[in-house]
């Protein structure tokens, strides 16, 4: 027996022409993983994703950034040029006020980035052991900002995040970005909603769990799609990298990669599904194009 999502259950990409090469679209409570060069349209992908869950789920999705360098990405410019989304941030030094937490008019952001340690390298290898220390300080002591972005969005209803700013490394393994999306991935999009409830609140969560039970959702629909920056910019390199057994890649339920292609004396772009668990897909390179809307299937 069958039981993959039906395509009116799968989350839409948004991307016109892609969700059919997906055998309807993204399968909720999964990852995904899009893989390429700066450049290429990951982060168009990853807004239009999101902008894609409000006529779907009728809430937008939200963007968590783990860029640390200068150069924050460009959801914003992004979003309100290709759907007049002006994206609400959330200042990362604030935290969490849990008084009338579930009131209806409580202000949320569409995104949250982290860090701005510019000009330092997020990998272990790169890293002192001061910079370890002030890292790892740095980490713990604004989790609890994490998990209130995630979620007090998530009991509002939203359903869907992608995650973005992710750099090349070696080895993911030396990543502090990697370390902090395991963290993200299993202890909160993964996890029950009471347990992500009683991480956030704390001593105070017996006097919140009567409110927490009421605005309880379901962690297996939320989909993650995460933005992942590779070395490699032509399609075919990305097609031949292997996988470790330890990267995310190989976790991941869907993987898809965007490149440029080499036609003669012209460049374009492709995309290929490299793998799509449990769901039909397409095997053939896919032609796509960029243009004022965001990406296109051609």
């Amino acid at each position: 027996m069958n039981s993959s999502p039906t395509p009116s259950q799968r989350l839409a990409t948004g991307v016109p022409g892609l969700d059919d090469k997906l055998g309807g679209g993204l399968i909720p409570g999964t990852l995904a993983v899009v893989v390429g060069a700066t450049g290429i349209g990951k982060t168009q992908l990853g807004v239009q994703f999101n902008a894609a869950a409000a006529g779907q789920e009728r809430h937008r999705g939200i963007f968590f950034d783990l860029s640390y360098r200068g150069d924050a990405q460009s959801h914003a410019d992004y979003a309100e040029r290709m759907f007049a989304w002006k994206i609400s941030k959330r200042d990362p030094s604030i935290h969490p006020l849990l008084a009338d937490y579930f009131a209806p008019d409580r202000p949320l952001s569409d995104y949250l980035r982290l860090f701005d340690f510019v000009g330092r390298r997020a990998t272990v290898r790169a890293a002192d052991f001061d910079a370890y220390r002030d890292w790892h300080a740095e980490i713990v002591s604004r989790l609890n900002v994490a998990i209130d972005f995630f979620y007090g969005n998530f009991v509002r209803g939203t359903r869907r995040c992608v995650i973005d700013g992710i750099d090349p490394s070696d080895k993911q393994a030396d990543s502090f970005q990697f370390e902090l999306f395991d963290y993200i991935y299993h202890q909160i999009l993964r996890k029950e909603h009471d347990w992500v409830a009683r991480d956030l609140f704390r001593q105070e969560f017996r006097e919140h769990a009567a409110e927490v039970a009421r605005h309880s959702y379901d962690h297996t629909q939320i989909g993650c799609l995460m933005l992942y920056t590779s070395h490699e910019s032509m399609l075919e390199q990305l097609i031949d990298r292997p996988l470790d057994d330890r990267d995310w890649l190989a976790a991941a339920n869907t993987v898809i990669y965007m490149g440029k292609l080499r036609e003669g004396n012209r460049l374009s772009r492709g995309i290929y599904i490299a793998k799509h668990r449990g769901s039909p897909c397409s095997d053939e390179i896919i032609p796509y194009e960029i243009n004022h809307r965001g990406l296109r299937v051609t």
